[in-house]
């Protein structure tokens, strides 16, 4: 990817120096892109004892963090959260991309997001190594490496060795009095951002235990819905949301970040976006996921209906291939790939006519459409009005219902 390493010095890139009195390390700095959890607690202490200088950099897109309790030399943090929802979450939205039809791709979103921001700080301040802490047995490490290989990614076969599985590591944060969120008590692996929250590992690696009252942190547990519901309006232009009302109060959001998080606020109320899933990965293992993603669940469902009033029937049709080649690509981490890229670009021509507002019923874990109406609008009113016969005469569907027969007609015979 292009880099730019002058995005990485602005105001909202923060530099913490804490007081940290080690010597720099003759082995070089390492960039280590930090999330807070107990696999990224322990890779950096055991870096720091192997006598590398650490730089953490964390990108916040809106997860639930302590951003400095970091013992490091130099800690960065950028708020990306608009560039992730304008540069990431709104292509996942105009390519209604599901990965095997269920899951809204939250992690796999944020990761060249990330990582492309981790690069531009290696440049930025002469990083001579970047780290991840994802497991070896996930997606994760591909979606980091993959956009990373340029800079000759290692692994460090004395590290995975020494730290293996859940409970070692545990073990090994609590001797040298890392803090971690990681319990026996609840041992799950938790990452977050603006467009979703997931669980994995531990209690969810068994597809028969149902998932913790715990898990239910940026939905609402169903049970506990409210009765009533919520009533939006939700304007799109080139098949981005730029509009969200609510019709009862009217509350209006325009920007990108405000409306998505204001989204986020309605739909977890209402219990919306909460999946359970087996998942196949892409290293070819099947995994068990708890997947909650509020607002992007609401949006698929409008800008579904959006798409299917304003565009061209054999236009959607060759989009819904690229979607599911997009949702692919993403999710095993090819983000700027060449294929991606092309995809990316069909996609984005295609939404040039999906404009229009769409009203939604958002109540109990549901998206209901109460309707639509669009200055592009594809739909016809008068033809298909059953109680007039207009200019169509049911003689003219003849031909059709012949040419569509004949392959009944042989097999018949």
């Amino acid at each position: 990817p292009a880099l730019s390493p002058a995005t990485a010095t602005d105001s909202r890139c923060q530099e913490l120096v804490p007081p940290i009195s080690d010597a720099m390390s003759s082995k070089g700095s390492v960039v280590l892109a930090c999330s807070g959890s107990l696999d990224t607690s322990c890779i950096l202490l055991w870096l720091k004892e192997q006598g590398y200088d650490i730089i953490a950099y964390l990108v916040n897109i809106s997860q639930k963090e302590d951003f400095e309790e970091f013992g490091t030399k130099k800690v960065f943090i950028e708020d990306v959260s608009r560039e992730f929802v304008e540069e990431f979450i709104w292509l996942a939205i105009q390519s209604s991309s599901l990965y095997e039809d269920c899951y809204l791709l939250g992690t796999s979103l944020a990761r060249p997001c990330i990582t492309c921001k981790q690069m531009e700080i290696t440049q930025w301040k002469g990083g001579k190594y970047v780290s991840h802490s994802t497991t070896g047995k996930g997606n994760n490490q591909v979606r980091f490496e993959l956009i990373c290989y340029f800079a000759a990614p290692w692994r460090m076969p004395e590290f995975y060795n020494r730290v293996k599985g859940y409970n070692n590591p545990m073990e090994y944060a609590k001797q040298h009095g890392i803090p971690i969120s990681v319990t026996p008590q609840s041992p799950w692996s938790m990452d977050e951002n603006l467009m979703h929250i997931s669980y994995q590992a531990g209690i969810p690696e068994n597809p028969k235990n149902q998932g913790p009252p715990g898990l239910y942190t940026k939905t609402q547990d169903p049970a506990k819905a409210p009765n009533t519901p919520d009533i939006l309006e939700i304007e799109f232009k080139k098949g981005v949301p730029v509009k969200v009302s609510n019709v009862k109060d009217g509350t209006t959001h325009q920007t990108s970040l405000e409306l998505f998080m204001y989204l986020n606020e309605v739909a977890g109320k209402q219990g919306v976006g909460h999946i359970d899933i087996v998942e196949n990965c892409f290293i070819e293992m099947k995994s068990r996921g708890i997947h909650q993603a509020p607002a992007g669940t609401i949006l698929y469902h409008a800008h579904l209906d959006t798409k299917a009033f304003t565009m061209d029937w054999e236009v959607r049709k060759i989009k819904q291939g690229l979607g599911l080649k997009f949702a692919e690509l993403v999710y095993t981490g090819f983000w700027h790939s060449p294929e991606c890229e092309f995809v990316h670009h069909c996609i984005t021509q295609s939404q040039e006519q999906v404009e229009g507002k769409v009203q939604v019923s958002v109540l109990e874990v549901q998206v209901y459409i109460l309707g639509q109406e669009s200055p592009l609008s594809l739909y016809n009113e008068e033809p298909v009005v059953m109680n007039v016969q207009c200019d169509y005469e049911p003689v003219d569907a003849t031909g059709l219902k012949e040419y569509h027969h004949l392959q009944s007609k042989v097999t018949a015979r």
